[in-house]
């Protein structure tokens, strides 16, 4: 099974290879939760099983020299969640950034927090400040976690920023670049490609503003079992996509039609 799983991986890879890659992948692991609890552990088991599947991912970006991967680490929303699952949660977090951020400096990988840190355990804030600073000249991937973050939580954000400066704005200035400029997310380019595990069809208040020309993709697939193979077929299903845009493909404008132009000429 597994060379079979090689196999596909490898007829994928080469496929992709020829093609443009997406600049910027986001994924939402959804799914843990569910994954432990069909194998009779609890939930904490999942997300922690779902931990290890990240290296899965970032092992193919940098194959695939995709610079940049965010990954919607925890909402807004599961601050709600249990207590006890919270804390194994944070828990969970300090442990693997304490672990990986080695590995990211030997790859070459910037690693980057983006959301509400005022609500982190000072061991999480302090975790990820150390992270940042050890990584933040690494350019080869840029991996971002949204951790206690959502997308009205980052737009509310930026226009406390815009606020903090009315007085000395003009307008005509705020634009969507000047917009973007002033966002916690500022450095990273549009989503191309969004992909939610666990079978659910919505975003869940992931990447409002840079995935509005993105592509989505859905699987059944839940989190824990999300391979390079399940990955590779996303962008392969990206690949096949047509981004217009908003524009039309192949569009010609044709002058207007006068009164001794034959009805033909204009009607295409």
């Amino acid at each position: 099974m597994a060379a079979d799983t090689n196999g596909e991986l490898d007829r994928l890879v080469r496929t992709i290879r020829a093609r443009a890659l997406p600049r910027h992948i986001a994924l939402i692991m959804d799914g843990n939760g569910r994954w432990a609890l069909r194998q009779g552990q609890p939930r904490v088991h999942g997300h922690r099983v779902g931990a290890e599947r990240v290296s899965d991912v970032v092992e193919l970006a940098l194959d695939l020299a995709i610079p940049y991967i965010t990954l919607f680490t925890f909402s807004m929303e599961n601050w709600q969640r249990p207590p006890e699952e919270v804390n194994a949660l944070m828990n969970l977090l300090e442990e693997a950034i304490e672990t990986y951020w080695q590995e990211a400096v030997r790859l070459k990988i910037r690693l980057f927090f983006l959301g509400d840190r005022t609500r982190l355990p000072d061991k999480v804030r302090r975790a990820i400040e150390h992270a940042e600073q050890a990584t933040r000249v690494n350019t080869r991937l840029t991996l971002t976690l949204a951790l206690s973050y959502s997308g009205r939580w980052e737009i509310t954000e930026t226009t406390k920023r815009v606020l903090r400066n009315a007085g000395r704005i003009h307008p005509a200035v705020v634009t969507e670049e000047f917009w973007q400029a002033c966002m916690p997310s500022a450095h990273l380019p549009p989503v191309d490609l969004l992909i939610r595990t666990g079978g659910e069809y919505r975003i869940s208040n992931f990447t409002l503003w840079q995935a509005a020309y993105a592509e989505f993709y859905f699987t059944e697939v839940l989190w824990p079992e999300f391979t390079k193979v399940h990955l590779a077929q996303a962008i392969l299903h990206w690949q096949q996509r047509e981004r217009r845009f908003g524009r039309v493909p192949d569009y010609q404008v044709y002058p207007a039609r006068t009164d001794d132009q034959p009805e033909d000429v204009v009607s295409r």
